[in-house]
């Protein structure tokens, strides 16, 4: 009990500090669009949000966005396995969990301008496709969002805000490194705006042969993303996005693999329609994710190499409209359509001829698999404000899938302003889940007949913001109760180990934040979080901190952080758990007004841990390069 006991008398004690801090002098407005789909100030929804800046993404000059927001929001953890590279299949890192639920098993969404990125077969996201090069900002709804956005966002979602030019003119950025383990990483963007016309480019290149043998990565990719801006009320956008990367597995050390790799290639094009107006906003959108997927999965030393690739070909194809009415002051009315097919194919093809293969490799397996599932919905949210202190919100949407069918999805709370630039938030709200193609229907352990996934989630939230903003701080307290988790177990009455909906678990837990501008040279921020499981969870640690300074001055500014990880499981069946503390820090120097250089160090105590059961992290590791703007 100590370390609940330490956390809530911390959160307890911060409330009480920062509270008697001297009041904000203006009402400040924090913009989200994650917890309603239309721009409203954070402080007017229920839903607990973290945001990303583009400035925090960039301060250590990482490609990707993922270590950056393990550290910046509570609760959230990223897995890894090595310098560079998430890859996918066995060995995998780049599971994003979120209060103890993952995007690995569909329970965390990944959202690019409010899109879904999940695959169609396995259910979930790319992880190396996260490239910070993308990102004008990053928004984390922590808690369930299924009403907004329906099956996979039962745990939260993650949506990457796309760039978008405001400056007239063309603006150019390239940026270059390099460091251990022969890691190489470059990009390049260009923004172009000219009246109503914008449009952005964006180019990365980055490898590692890592810190083992046989863990070799690349990846690069590209986003292009034009539009026209027709009024100050419509405008127009076309997006498209594209990675390719190929990644070694070397295997558990325990028992090493010969010739696994990965070779993934992952895209999105779509297009948007956005109005907007005093009394009324929205957008349509059409979008299409697709893949393609050929895989090795490697063969022990002492055994044949395998003859075969797994090949598989996923889509998504969406609509998505919604539309937001002001119907008098202090009222705001969201309603929604979403409709998606979601499309999965794999076979197995002859390594040297890539011909199909139909062999059956387990018994009781739908294989080949070449499926499609439908999703239908249509949601409402209102938000209404009864005073100027007390805000009433409640949703529901009506989701209909072609494999389980109809679900009711409601959502609802409270926020109370009973000082100024501070807010309190009580709410309530169901997240679900449906399974995806892989636990229905492929492998000796598939199961046709699960249903979904289910969870209520209730949290209350204080947050306030002071010193005219420079000093923010929040906390959170939640409980959720999940049931009809999938897992695999034998089943007496399929005579086999199988997917089963296992039944019921429940989460609890806190969450402290705050971010404080000292002055024009220091920032400061830090955050804690605590989770309890009632099981042993993968990737879910019991206790994360982060301690990040930021100190500038003249051309020189020094970024630091210290993560803090405790009660981290990596072994289910054993209950095995990792303790580690990470000193990551970095430079940059100004030289001339074009050129930046910048220096990165990470894991600067060298500490001994692993994430990924069986592959050790590397210790210490740097990078340094250039970026160059024009």
């Amino acid at each position: 009990m100590k370390k609940p006991i330490l956390f809530l008398a911390l959160a307890l004690s911060s409330s009480v500090l920062m509270a008697t801090t001297e009041k904000a002098d203006s009402t400040l407005n924090d913009v989200v669009v994650t917890g309603t789909r239309t721009a409203v100030p954070e402080q007017a929804i229920v839903s607990t949000i973290s945001t990303v800046t583009g400035e925090q993404l960039s301060q250590m000059e990482r490609l990707s966005v993922l270590p950056t927001l393990t550290e910046q929001v509570p609760n959230l953890f990223v897995t890894q396995r090595g310098v560079m590279g998430y890859g996918v299949s066995g060995g995998a890192a780049g599971g994003v969990s979120v209060r103890g639920l993952s995007s690995g098993t569909g329970q965390v969404m990944f959202l690019v301008d409010g899109h879904p990125q999940y695959q169609g077969i396995f259910g979930h996201s790319i992880a190396d496709a996260y490239q910070t090069m993308l990102a004008e900002r990053i928004e984390v709804v922590r808690g369930p969002a299924s009403m907004l956005y329906g099956s996979n966002a039962m745990g939260g979602v993650v949506n990457i805000i796309t760039r978008d030019s405001k400056r007239e003119g063309v603006h150019t950025d390239l940026n270059v490194g390099a460091g251990s383990y022969g890691s190489v990483q470059t990009g390049a963007h260009s923004s172009v705006r000219s009246g109503g016309f914008f449009s952005d480019v964006a180019l990365n290149f980055q490898r590692s042969d890592n810190h083992r043998a046989n863990m070799g990565f690349y990846q690069y990719g590209g986003v292009a993303k034009a539009g026209y801006e027709f009024s100050s009320h419509w405008k127009a956008w076309a997006t498209f996005n594209l990675t390719h990367f190929a990644a070694s597995n070397p295997g558990p050390v325990s028992a090493p693999l010969l010739e696994a790799r990965q070779w993934i290639n992952r895209g999105v094009v779509e297009a948007v329609a956005e109005n907007n107006y005093t009394r009324t906003s929205g957008a349509v959108s059409v979008y299409h994710n697709f893949g393609r997927h050929k895989i090795n999965d490697g063969h022990e030393v002492t055994a044949a190499a395998r003859d075969f690739l797994f090949r598989s070909k996923d889509a998504l194809t969406g609509v998505s409209a919604h539309q937001g009415f002001g119907l008098w002051r202090g009222n705001w009315i969201t309603v929604g359509f979403d409709y998606q097919n979601i499309h999965g194919e794999c076979w197995n093809a002859d390594i040297n001829t890539d011909e199909r293969l139909n062999r059956k490799m387990e018994q009781n397996m739908h294989y080949p698999l070449d499926k499609s599932l439908t999703e239908v919905a249509g949601y409402l949210d209102w938000r209404e404000d009864v005073t100027s202190w007390w805000t009433l919100e409640a949703g529901v949407r009506y989701d209909h899938h072609s494999e389980v069918g109809g679900e009711w999805i409601p959502q609802g709370g409270m926020v109370i302003r009973p000082v100024r630039n501070g807010e309190l938030k009580l709410s309530v709200g169901k997240g679900f889940r449906v399974p995806n193609l892989k636990e229905m229907y492929l492998y000796g352990i598939a199961n046709p007949d699960l249903d979904p996934e289910r969870m209520l989630n209730y949290e209350v939230a204080w947050k306030q913001r002071l010193q005219s903003g420079r000093l923010t701080y929040g906390v959170n307290l939640f409980y959720l109760k999940a049931d009809n988790l999938i897992g695999t177990m034998m089943v007496p009455a399929l005579g086999r180990n199988a997917n089963y909906n296992t039944g019921e678990t429940e989460h609890y837990g806190g969450e402290i934040e705050a971010a404080w501008h000292i002055n024009k040279h220091w920032s400061v921020n830090t955050n804690h979080s605590y989770l309890h499981t009632q099981k042993a969870i993968l990737a879910a640690p019991e206790y994360k901190g982060y301690f990040g300074a930021q100190y500038r001055v003249a051309k020189l500014e020094l970024n630091g952080g210290l993560q803090l990880v405790s009660g981290l499981c990596t072994n289910v069946q054993t209950e095995s758990e990792e303790n580690f503390t990470l000193l990551n820090l970095g430079a940059s120097y100004q030289l001339l007004p074009q050129l930046k250089l910048w220096l990165r160090g990470e894991n600067l105590l060298a500490q001994k841990y692993v994430i990924n059961e069986g592959f050790p992290m590397p210790k210490a590791t740097v990078m340094g390069g250039v970026h160059v703007s024009f």
